[in-house]
C-alpha cells in the first residue's frame, strides 16, 4: 500500500516521448537522422554510374554507410564526454588541427587530387579542414567563456581569436581550399557578433576579409575562371562553365516532383562530382522542387534546434554549451546554404559538401560528432532545469 502511495505521489510514469526527452533533443535527433537517411539514398542513386566503372555499383553507398556508422559511434562518444572536458581540451584541439593542416601540405604525407592537397592518408583518408572547423568552434566557445567582456569592450579582445583562427584558415587556403576557409572565418565572426562584438571592428574585419577574398580570386587563375563561369556558364558550356551548366540542366529537368528516384540523366557521367559536391543537383532532378523544399526545410529546422539548444543552455548557465550550440548551428547552416547556392548557380563554384548528405567520410563523421556534442549541451542543460512534464525519480541521472 505504501509503495502504491509513493508511486502516486511521484506522478504517473512518463510516456516514451517524455522518456526520450531525458536523453536527447528529439527534434534535432529526428532531423539529423532524416538528413542522414536521405543522403544515403541519394549517394546510392547518384554514385551508381561512377561506382559501376570499378565493378561495384554500390561501392560509394557501402562506403558512406560505413562512415555513417563510425560517425554515429563518435557522436555517441562526444555525447558521453562532459562539457567541462571539451572546454579544457578546446585549445589543444585547435593546436592539433593546425598540426594536421601543416602535415597535409608536406609532399608525401598530403594526398593530392585535382591540384589540391587536402587529404592525409593515415590508414584512413582524413580531411583536416573538416576537423579544423569543429576545432575552431570549440576554441572560440572556450575563449568566449573567459573573455566575452573583452570581446565586447576591447579591440584586442576581439582580434585575438580572429588571428588564431586566421592561422587555421590560412593553412586551409594553402591546400588550396577557399570555400572551407571562408566557412571557418564566417562562423567565427558570427560567434563573436552574437557575443556582442562592437560593430566598428566587426565591420572593418569583415571588409578586410572580403578584400582578401577578392585578392585570392584575382591572384589564382583557376578561381578567376570559376568566377567567370559562375557569371555566365553558357559562355563556355563545354569548358569552364561545364559543371555549373550540367547542374542547372539537372535542376531544371526536375520540375515539381522530379523524374523519379534513380532516373537522373545528368548523373550518367555528365555532371562531375554528382555524389559529392553536386549531390543536391541530382536530388533536385530526381525528387523535384518538392524534394528540394523538404531538404531546405530540414536544414532550417536543424539550425533552429541548435539555436534552441543554445537558448536553453544560456538559461541553465552553461556558457560554453551556449557557444558550441550556436557555432555548430551556424557552421552546418552556412555550409548547407553555400552548397545549395553553388548548385543553384547563385554562388561561385566551391568544393563544399552538403552536410550529412554528400559522399565524404571526414565531413560526415565530423558533422555527426558535432551534433552529438550539441546533444550533450542539451542533456546538461536539461539536468540543470528539467523539462515540463518530466518526472525525475530518485537515483535517475
Amino acid at each position: 500500500m505504501s509503495t502504491a502511495l509513493a508511486q502516486a505521489t511521484r506522478g504517473t510514469r512518463p510516456t516514451f516521448a517524455i522518456w526520450a526527452r531525458q536523453w536527447v533533443d528529439p527534434v534535432l535527433a529526428l532531423v539529423a537522422v532524416a538528413l542522414l537517411a536521405l543522403g544515403l539514398v541519394m549517394v546510392a542513386s547518384a554514385s551508381v554510374p561512377k561506382a559501376a566503372e570499378a565493378g561495384d555499383a554500390l561501392y560509394f553507398f557501402k562506403r558512406q554507410l560505413a562512415f555513417a556508422g563510425f560517425g554515429l559511434a563518435l557522436a555517441a562518444a562526444a555525447y558521453a564526454v562532459p562539457l567541462w572536458v571539451w572546454e579544457r581540451a578546446a585549445y589543444w584541439l585547435a593546436a592539433g588541427a593546425a598540426l594536421l593542416l601543416i602535415l597535409v601540405l608536406i609532399p608525401g604525407l598530403g594526398h593530392e587530387v585535382n591540384g589540391s592537397r587536402r587529404w592525409l592518408r593515415l590508414g584512413l583518408t582524413l580531411q583536416p579542414s573538416e576537423l579544423a572547423r569543429f576545432a575552431a568552434v570549440l576554441f572560440v566557445a572556450a575563449y568566449l567563456v573567459r573573455r566575452q567582456g573583452e570581446v565586447r569592450s576591447q579591440w584586442w579582445g576581439f582580434v585575438k581569436p580572429l588571428l588564431i583562427c586566421a592561422v587555421l584558415a590560412g593553412l586551409i587556403l594553402l591546400e588550396p581550399d577557399l570555400g572551407s576557409a571562408a566557412v571557418l572565418m564566417a562562423v567565427v565572426l558570427g560567434m563573436l557578433f552574437l557575443a556582442g562584438a562592437r560593430l566598428l571592428p566587426f565591420a572593418l574585419f569583415l571588409g578586410g576579409g572580403l578584400g582578401l577574398g577578392v585578392l585570392a580570386v584575382v591572384l589564382e587563375p583557376y578561381r578567376l575562371h570559376r568566377l567567370q563561369a559562375f557569371l555566365d556558364p553558357w559562355q563556355d558550356p563545354f569548358g569552364s562553365g561545364f559543371q555549373l551548366a550540367q547542374a542547372l540542366i539537372a535542376i531544371g529537368s526536375g520540375g515539381w516532383t522530379g523524374v523519379g528516384l534513380g532516373e537522373s540523366v545528368q548523373k550518367l557521367l555528365y555532371l562531375p562530382e554528382a555524389h559529392t559536391d553536386f549531390l543536391f543537383s541530382v536530388l533536385a532532378e530526381e525528387l523535384g522542387l518538392l524534394g528540394v523544399a523538404v531538404v531546405i526545410g530540414l536544414f532550417a529546422v536543424l539550425v533552429w534546434r541548435c539555436f534552441a539548444v543554445a537558448v536553453r543552455a544560456e538559461a541553465a548557465g552553461l556558457r560554453f554549451g551556449v557557444w558550441v550550440a550556436y557555432g555548430v548551428g551556424m557552421w552546418l547552416g552556412l555550409q548547407a546554404f553555400i552548397n545549395m547556392g553553388v548548385n543553384l548557380g547563385v554562388l561561385p563554384t566551391k568544393g563544399i559538401t552538403l552536410p550529412l548528405m554528400s559522399s565524404g567520410g571526414s565531413s560526415l563523421v565530423v558533422n555527426l560528432m558535432a551534433l552529438g556534442l550539441v546533444q550533450r549541451v542539451w542533456r546538461e542543460a536539461r539536468d540543470q532545469a528539467p523539462l515540463p512534464g518530466l518526472v525525475r525519480r530518485e537515483g535517475e541521472p
